[in-house]
């Protein structure tokens, strides 16, 4: 995108070379008033494009507690990725075991417990981890359930109770990367205290986008994202936040709003928060009259003009401008066409 200013300072040197006359008759200059190199008036799309900061990290950041109680005596890395099955943590050498699911576990489930959307839950990860062969996934618990849980629990060095809290299991989405681990080998850990803090394992990235660009963030819209190292990937927005966030520097009235976008195919760098640049679009001018940005001149009276260049001869068109893009700006003026030539200084 051009600021006005940087179309003023070319245009204000531009029309050194030639005499501008008034806005709407389009006055011949004189032939020796020859100007030093021309281009085409084109039909084309435009697009005003800016470039943002932004920064490349995971989809899903969450909080995780668990229910044990105890001392920690093993916690992941930062970094690392836990699938369904394995621990997020182990307490007293008991592994608190990661299963997939958007329910937290609240409540005990055993034999006798009532039906619920938690039970058909459980038994669904059961299956997934090869344990119930005659358990029917459903809101349940039976003594095939039963079954398949102290079999599960013996298999991970749990006692098999036949009975499952959130001591032993913590219900995530799906497979969890470890962002942060709030306790150490040592630590105490307590009935819901947080321990871990974990994304997804999808990349994307986030933007922070001052709410006076927010014309640009549209959902779906394509986006062009240069990471570290210079690889440039196509990206989609497929999040934007609803509520502004008030800058926390006192001296800093601007306001921000969250921005997420998908990446088309996965980067190179495996770097959480490292910074990126991108490249997002307003809304698409299309099929409009367009010249380059340095053939603008300025008027006199105000405004902008170009000198169309016919045979010998040059006029001075006074132009009212529209979108910017590609060094390109959408011209509108009597008597424009596609085709025409305009002067432009030389390169």
């Amino acid at each position: 995108m051009f600021a006005a200013g940087g179309v003023l300072a070319v245009a204000a040197a531009w029309t050194a070379l030639v005499v501008v006359g008034d806005r709407t008759g389009g006055t011949p200059a004189p032939a020796a008033a020859s100007v030093p190199a021309t281009a085409t008036v084109e039909r084309r799309d435009l697009v005003d494009t800016k470039t943002v900061d932004g920064a490349l990290t995971y989809s899903g950041e969450r909080r995780v507690s668990t229910g044990a109680a105890g001392t920690v005596t093993w916690a992941p890395a930062e970094g690392a990725v836990i699938r369904r099955g394995r621990a997020l943590l182990r307490v007293d050498r008991r592994p608190v075991v990661l299963m997939y699911g958007k329910l937290p576990l609240y409540r005990e489930l055993h034999e006798g417990v009532s039906d619920g959307p938690d039970v058909e839950q459980l038994e669904r990860n059961l299956k997934a981890l090869g344990y119930g062969d005659y358990m029917t996934v459903d809101d349940h618990f039976s003594y095939a359930t039963y079954l398949a849980v102290k079999e599960w629990q013996d298999d991970r060095g749990l006692p098999e109770t036949g009975r499952v809290d959130a001591s032993q299991v913590v219900f995530l989405p799906g497979v969890a990367r470890v962002t942060e681990a709030k306790v150490e080998v040592g630590d105490r850990a307590a009935p819901g205290a947080q321990v871990l803090t974990v994304t997804g394992i999808r990349r994307l990235v986030h933007v922070d986008l001052d709410t006076a660009d927010l014309d640009l963030a549209r959902r779906g819209a394509k986006v062009t994202v240069e990471l570290p190292g210079g690889e440039r990937v196509k990206g989609r927005i497929t999040s934007v936040g609803s509520v502004a966030q008030a800058s926390q520097d006192p001296n800093d009235d601007t306001s921000t709003v969250d921005v997420d976008i998908t990446l088309g195919k996965t980067p190179k760098t495996g770097l959480d928060q490292a910074p990126v640049e991108v490249e997002m679009e307003s809304e698409r001018h299309r099929n409009v009259l367009a010249v380059p940005v340095e053939a603008l001149l300025a008027l006199r009276e105000g405004g902008f003009g170009v000198e169309v260049v016919e045979g010998g001869s040059t006029r001075i068109v006074a132009v009212e401008t529209g979108a910017f893009g590609g060094g390109m700006v959408e011209i509108t003026g009597a008597g424009l066409s596609e085709g025409m030539k305009v002067g432009v200084p030389a390169s």
